[in-house]
């Protein structure tokens, strides 16, 4: 908007050699919004976001993982939200302030916390949900529930082209990825279990 004002009033016979300058819009656009971050609910751009931890289903809303769910609408799950300072105050958001590369770290934690708790559940935890037969307790989960494990693998999957998403960012921007050995056990564990990843071989 303010770029567009800024050359209605150009006077006609300057137009031309406004057209040499061969603005570069999408840059300067970037230059403008470098370093802002939007908030899922106001969709104001600020600097740094309130980032914090919440169980209403609204909340699901703010929550950058949460896109990937088909449970949004009535989880009381702890999601990763982020809100701007005074949305955070009206929703009591308990968070803490990250600007862009703190929140990214962040998402990258959240990623992998999620990760290590899906692959823990299709490997193991999922016998503690469901009741299972004694005859049935060595067997896989795709056996059993073949459709919760569908569901559980793609929601995996999601997750891990967000951790790639988050990591390209960070390996853009030269900033170095915290705990660098996270993946290759995350990897290891996956193969091992019998599953495939897009973190590696």
């Amino acid at each position: 908007m303010l770029l567009t004002e800024s050359t209605a009033f150009v006077p006609w016979n300057e137009l031309n050699s406004v057209d040499k300058m061969q603005i570069d819009w999408q840059r300067a656009i970037n230059d403008i919004l470098a370093s802002k971050l939007s908030c899922p609910r106001c969709g104001a751009l600020v600097e740094q976001v309130m980032a914090g931890y919440m169980r209403t289903p609204e909340a699901a809303q703010w929550a950058p993982l949460c896109e990937g769910c088909t449970k949004r609408d009535n989880c009381d799950a702890r999601k990763f939200v982020i809100l701007c300072p005074s949305c955070a105050a009206e929703t009591r958001l308990r968070g803490r302030p990250l600007n862009e590369q703190g929140f990214m770290l962040s998402l990258m934690e959240e990623c992998r916390r999620s990760l290590d708790e899906s692959l823990e559940y299709i490997s193991d935890y999922w016998r503690e949900d469901l009741d299972v037969d004694p005859d049935e307790m060595d067997k896989r989960l795709e056996d059993v529930e073949p459709d919760l494990f569908k569901e559980e693998d793609t929601w995996r999957r999601y997750v891990e082209e967000q951790y790639l998403k988050v990591h390209s960012w960070l390996r853009e921007r030269h900033v170095a990825v915290p705990n660098p050995g996270w993946r290759s056990e995350y990897v290891e564990e996956v193969i091992v279990a019998g599953y495939t990843t897009l973190l590696g071989d």
